[in-house]
C-alpha cells in the first residue's frame, strides 16, 4: 500500500503548524517552499484539513493558517483517512467491481481487510504532536527561519 501525495502533505502540512508556536500563523507560501510543492496543490491539500477541522484559516494580508487544536488532539490515522480517496488493497474492496467469484469467501480479502485495520490500529496511536516532538529539531530541518525571512525579503523588494 501507498499513501497519496494529499495524504502525506496532509501530515506534513499538519506537523508544520504544530513545530510552530500555538499563537504563530503559517503562511501558505512557507509551507510550499519548504516542501516544493506548488501553493495550487497546497491548497487542494488545505481544503482537506479545513474540512475536517483541523485547521483554522485567517484570511488578509497577515492570513495564514494555524492548528484548529492542539496537535495532541489530532490522531495520524484520522487524517489519512480524510486525505485518502480510498483503501481499496484490492479490486473486491471496491464496490463497483464486485465481480470475482471469491468475492463472499475469499480468504485473501479477509487477510487484506485484518491488515488493513492492524495498520490504522497503530496510526490511531499517534498524534501529530508525536511527530512534532522536538519542535527545535523540526523548525531546523524545515528551514522555517530561513524560509520566513527570504519570503520577507522578496515581498520588501517587490514593494520597493
Amino acid at each position: 500500500m501507498r499513501l497519496t501525495q494529499q495524504a502525506n502533505y496532509a501530515v506534513r502540512t499538519l506537523m508544520y503548524c504544530a513545530a510552530r508556536p500555538p499563537e504563530e500563523i503559517s503562511k501558505i507560501p512557507e509551507i510550499a517552499r519548504t516542501y516544493g510543492i506548488s501553493e495550487t496543490h497546497l491548497f487542494k491539500v488545505l481544503k482537506i484539513l479545513v474540512d475536517h477541522g483541523y485547521v483554522q484559516t485567517l484570511r488578509g494580508r497577515n492570513g495564514g493558517i494555524r492548528l484548529a487544536y492542539s496537535a495532541d488532539r489530532i490522531l495520524l490515522g484520522e487524517v489519512i483517512r480524510a486525505a485518502e480517496e480510498n483503501f481499496n488493497l484490492a479490486e473486491c474492496f471496491d464496490a463497483s467491481k464486485q465481480d470475482c467469484p471469491l468475492l463472499n469467501s475469499c480468504t485473501f480479502n479477509r487477510v487484506l481487510n485484518e491488515a488493513l485495520v492492524a495498520f490504522f490500529s497503530v496510526l490511531d496511536q499517534y498524534t501529530i504532536a508525536d511527530l512534532a516532538e522536538d519542535k527545535d529539531k523540526l523548525q531546523a530541518l524545515l528551514n522555517m527561519g530561513e524560509i520566513t525571512q527570504a519570503l520577507a525579503n522578496t515581498a520588501a523588494s517587490k514593494s520597493q
